[in-house]
């Protein structure tokens, strides 16, 4: 009798042991530049994960997105970097595969749901090996204050001397800051800048392959006309624009001191929270009317596997939920003007990202022109694009000048532009 109780008081306890670990967390940490999205993981997209995975806990734990690349090589090379990467498109996560710091996930279940353009940001460069899976791209243009345009009686540009006209106007009557962007942070003028409005110029993908291929240089009318745009920006941007910053530039256009804002789609969120005035967004204005137009709509944001995970099967689960058409629809609709790579069709609730994304239907997409290849090497050419557009809006360099030391820095390193 007393046998059988030990028996079955040890049959129990290994019972409760097991049990014990099973019901252990596992937590996933995730690494991110997208500091502004806090809430939204913590309030909508990790609940829904939980959820449906117990036993799975999840932290979203960004960094400063100018500080992002440096702070997670530091990370991954001390060996404390979270589970799940965030991966921006292109080279700088190609790098991180290549040094062995993210799996391979091509065999994970949940890739069949995107297109090879959808991918493309996150292989090798032979197709081979897909490292991150695709979330979301970003579109390219200009917001603006409806309320503005009505009490100035402007009209929507669609062409470069329509927009210009535009900015005279407002200009003209003083209330408005014309375009709220400053050239503190420099990414921008490229960003929002450079490479907002140069797909009409360079003709999209044709222009961005063809500087790949070496059929084209940066002294190439194509690609220095759009720093003679940017040459006429500096005198619309405002008093002091020279050290405003980003969050500056943020913070005029939504408290409503400023007509125009250059924008990535990604700002939709933040500024539906901030301003409390109707807006609109028009893509960027063709030469003349009637142009085919382009626009950057660009591959932006994937997440990829820590390959020194100890956490690898549970963020494989995560990452298999991220291709999911659920999290398509919900990532797309809790931060909208991040447009899913999804192949399952999302519909849009919010009125300005509709109106963003019904701009491929009309328009030419492209990427930006210094993300795929042409920024491997030294000079970095993003971050010079970055320095030579802002150069060009204080009127420091000519747009020729800049483009011709843009196109000695890129052949100085790169083969076919040699």
């Amino acid at each position: 009798m007393m046998t059988k109780k030990i028996v079955a008081g040890l049959l129990l306890s290994t019972a409760l042991m097991s049990t014990g670990a099973l019901a252990q967390d596992v937590t996933l940490t995730i690494e991110s530049w997208r500091n502004d999205d806090l809430s939204i993981w913590q309030d909508q997209i990790i609940p829904a994960f939980e959820a449906a995975n117990p036993g799975i806990k999840v932290q979203f734990t960004p960094s400063a997105p100018a500080e992002y690349n440096a702070v997670l090589n530091s990370k991954l090379d001390a060996g404390t970097a979270g589970d799940l990467i965030t991966c921006r498109p292109f080279d700088a996560s190609l790098a991180l595969y290549d040094g062995g710091k993210l799996a391979d996930l091509s065999d994970l279940a949940a890739m069949v749901n995107f297109s090879d353009v959808a991918k493309s940001a996150w292989q090798t460069d032979d197709g081979a090996h897909t490292f991150c899976v695709p979330m979301a791209s970003v579109i390219h243009g200009f917001i603006y204050n409806k309320n503005a345009f009505a009490e100035l009686g402007i009209e929507v540009p669609t062409t470069e001397a329509e927009f210009f006209a535009a900015l005279d106007k407002i200009k003209e009557d003083g209330t408005y800051i014309p375009m709220a962007m400053g050239t503190n942070d420099q990414w921008e003028a490229a960003t929002m800048g450079y490479n907002n409005i140069g797909p009409n110029y360079w003709k999209g993908e044709d222009g961005r392959l063809a500087l790949i291929k070496g059929e084209a240089s940066l002294t190439d009318e194509a690609w220095v006309a759009p720093y003679r745009q940017l040459a006429k920006w500096g005198a619309y941007l405002g008093d002091g624009y020279e050290a405003q910053t980003y969050p500056d530039s943020q913070n005029l256009f939504t408290l409503g001191r400023a007509a125009i804002y250059p924008a990535g789609s990604w700002e939709i969120s933040g500024f539906n929270a901030q301003a409390d005035f109707e807006m609109g967004a028009f893509n960027p204005p063709v030469a003349n009317a009637g142009d085919e137009c382009y626009i950057s709509d660009h591959t932006d944001i994937a997440i990829g596997l820590n390959a020194a995970s100890p956490n690898a099967e549970a963020a494989r689960t995560f990452l298999n939920w991220v291709g999911s058409a659920e999290f398509a629809s919900l990532y797309a609709n809790a931060l909208p003007g991040f447009f899913s790579l999804n192949s399952a069709p999302v519909a849009m609730q919010d009125p300005l990202a509709q109106e963003i994304v019904s701009w491929r239907d009309k328009c030419h997409s492209t990427i930006r022109s210094t993300y795929q290849i042409l920024s491997r090497g030294t000079p970095n050419l993003e971050t010079e694009t970055w320095n030579a557009s802002v150069n060009v809006i204080k009127g420091t360099e000519t747009p020729e000048a800049a483009g011709a030391r843009l196109q000695e820095g890129l052949a100085s390193w790169y083969e076919p532009q040699k």
